[in-house]
C-alpha cells in the first residue's frame, strides 16, 4: 500500500508544541507511511500569505497529481488554514481514490470557539469531508458524534511519546511533584500552597512562588525527562486550586494533555483532576491519582503507603513502552484502514 502523511512544519523550540506531530510521523513512518511537510507561518503576515498561496496553487495540486495512486492520506489537524485543508480535501478526491484520515490534535471548536455556533458547524463540516478521524478519548468523540460528525471515528486513548531517556526508577516514593509546561497559563501556582514540594520546568515563571515550589529551568522536549526523578506528575490548567477552571482548564474535559504522556512514557504516575477526560485513563489504568481540588493532594500523599505507590510506578512503566513504541496511534489507525 502506498500510505501518506500530511503535516505542517513546525519550527517552535523548547516547546511541546510540535512533539506530538513529530511523533505521529515517526512511529507512521514505521508502518510504512511517507510524510509531507507543509510549510508555512500561521500568523496574518505578508510572508505567511505569499507561503499559503503558494502551497494552495502549487505544492498541494502537485503533490496530489504526482501520488494519483496512493491508498490511503493521513492529515495532521489541524493545520491553522482553513483554505488550505479544503484543498487538500478537494485535490485528493479529484486526483486520487485514497482514503483520507484525520489524526486529531487540537478542536478550537472546544477551545477558543467553544460558543461560536457558525465555527463549529463550519469545523465539523471539515471533518466530515474525511473519511474518518482519531479523536484523542470517548469524550471528544461523544461530544463529535453529537455536534453532527458522521464518519467513523476512531479512540486515540492517549497520545504516544517518543522518549530517548530512559525509564525512570529507582527513585524511593517522597511525595514530591513536577509539572513541565509553559508557566505563563498556570497561575493557580501563585494560590498553591501545599507541604509537598513541587518542582518546575518551562518557560515563562513567576518571579515570586510559595515555598512549596522550586523553579529548575526550561528544557527542549527531548531534554525534560531526563530531569524528572518525582515521584508524580501534576496535570492542571487555569487560575483554581479548586478545579481547572478558564479556557485551557475547561479543554481538559475533552482534550489529552501531552504532558500527561511525558510524564507517563518516563515512568512517572500523575495526578490529574478528576474531571478531565484524561483521568478515565488514569483509573482505568492505575496510573495515577484523580483528585477533586490540589487542596486534597496533601492528605492523597500521606496516605500513600510505599507499597501502593510502587504498584501504580509498574503500571505506569508498562503504559511507558506502550507509549514509546507508538502502540496507541499505530493502533487507531490501524482501525481505521482495516
Amino acid at each position: 500500500m502506498k500510505n501518506y502523511i500530511i503535516s505542517l512544519e513546525d519550527t517552535e523550540k523548547n516547546t511541546a508544541a510540535p512533539k506530538a506531530k513529530v511523533d505521529v510521523v515517526k512511529y507512521l513512518e514505521e508502518l510504512g507511511f511517507v510524510n509531507k511537510y507543509l510549510k508555512f507561518e500561521t500568523d496574518s503576515s505578508l510572508k505567511s500569505k505569499i507561503q499559503k498561496y503558494f502551497a494552495l496553487k502549487i505544492t498541494v495540486p502537485s503533490f496530489f497529481k504526482k501520488h494519483r495512486d496512493m491508498d490511503a492520506l493521513v492529515l495532521q489537524y489541524p493545520l491553522y488554514s482553513t483554505v488550505i485543508t479544503k484543498a487538500i480535501i478537494d485535490n485528493a478526491r479529484k486526483y486520487t481514490n485514497a482514503k483520507l484520515y484525520f489524526v486529531i490534535h487540537d478542536l478550537e471548536s472546544l477551545r477558543l470557539f467553544r460558543d461560536n455556533k457558525e465555527f463549529i458547524r463550519e469545523e465539523v463540516g471539515i471533518l466530515n469531508g474525511s473519511d474518518g478521524l482519531v479523536g484523542h478519548n470517548d469524550k471528544m468523540n461523544e461530544w463529535l458524534k453529537d455536534n453532527g460528525v458522521n464518519v467513523p471515528i476512531a479512540n486515540l486513548e492517549i497520545f504516544d511519546y517518543d522518549n530517548p531517556q530512559g525509564i525512570q526508577s529507582g527513585y524511593p516514593y517522597d511525595g514530591s511533584l513536577c509539572f513541565a509546561g509553559n508557566l505563563k497559563k498556570a497561575d493557580f501556582l501563585n494560590k498553591l500552597d501545599i507541604k509537598h514540594q513541587l518542582f518546575l520546568m518551562g518557560p515563562n515563571p513567576q518571579n515570586n512562588y510559595g515555598e512549596c515550589i522550586n523553579y529548575e529551568g526550561q528544557y527542549t522536549p527531548e531534554e525534560v525527562p531526563a530531569h524528572l526523578n518525582h515521584s508524580f506528575g501534576l496535570v492542571w490548567d487555569g487560575k483554581s486550586v479548586d478545579k481547572c477552571d478558564g479556557v485551557f482548564g475547561e479543554y481538559m474535559r475533552y482534550n489529552n494533555p501531552h504532558k500527561v504522556s511525558l510524564y507517563l512514557s518516563s515512568g512517572i504516575p500523575v495526578i490529574i483532576w478528576k474531571d478531565a477526560a484524561l483521568a478515565d485513563f488514569v483509573e482505568k489504568n492505575k496510573v495515577g491519582i484523580t483528585v477533586e481540588s490540589l487542596e486534597d493532594v496533601d492528605s492523597i500523599l500521606d496516605e500513600l503507603s510505599s507499597e501502593q505507590y510502587n504498584e501504580i510506578k509498574s503500571n505506569t512503566q508498562v503504559i511507558a513502552e506502550k507509549m514509546r513504541s507508538g502502540y496507541y496511534i499505530k493502533n487507531a489507525i490501524r482501525q481505521l484502514i482495516h
